[in-house]
């Protein structure tokens, strides 16, 4: 399972946890990805979806036509 928003397509980004010795180690920076069940005004419908915490809170301030558009348009793939 892909740790990707399929909303905003937000995924993991590479970086360096870097200590006190200036000892560099590899890590890997996880969005932080929900799986939340948003009603879909547009299908009339509920559709679950794994999105990053930001998305969510852009959702319920500017709705769901989005989502509608990208449903649609089978860009994501819904359960």
């Amino acid at each position: 399972m892909a740790r990707r928003c399929q909303v905003t397509g937000v995924g993991p980004v590479a970086g360096s946890f870097i200590s006190h010795a200036h000892n560099k180690t590899k890590t890997r920076f996880l969005p932080n990805l929900q799986k939340k069940r948003v009603w879909v005004q547009e299908l009339n419908k509920f559709v679950t979806i794994k999105l990053t915490t930001s998305a969510i809170k852009t959702i319920s301030k500017k709705g769901t036509a989005h989502i509608a558009k990208l449903i649609t348009d089978k860009k994501i793939k819904v359960r």
